[in-house]
């Protein structure tokens, strides 16, 4: 007999250590209601105040990551632009020698 294992998202898990530790409900009432082990919920508990110092930072503005990615949409931007280009160019000569030969 095989049971699937429930999982819980993070906005749940974030409400329930919440009640816990806002609402002062105790672990083994939140547990017997969600039907967890306690100790999963120590778990959840020990998990956002181990991590509690990034609710606290300052944000700089952007990431390392962010950057990189406008970088990279900057040079899309401009290899797309080339193209569009290119391709008016082409269009253009397209256009005039089927003048000069009267396809036009």
């Amino acid at each position: 007999m095989s049971s699937s294992r429930r999982r819980f998202t993070p906005e749940q898990k974030a409400q329930i250590v919440r009640r816990h530790l806002a609402n002062k409900e105790s672990v083994s009432a939140l547990a017997e209601e969600f039907g967890l082990q306690p100790s999963q919920i120590h778990l959840w508990v020990n998990t956002l105040l181990a991590q509690a110092d990034k609710a606290f930072e300052r944000s700089s503005g952007s990431t390392r990551a962010d950057k990189a990615q406008d970088q990279r949409i900057q040079h899309l931007e401009a290899k797309l632009a080339t193209k569009n280009e290119v391709i008016a160019e082409l269009l253009e000569e397209n256009v005039k020698s089927k003048k000069e030969r009267g396809e036009l």
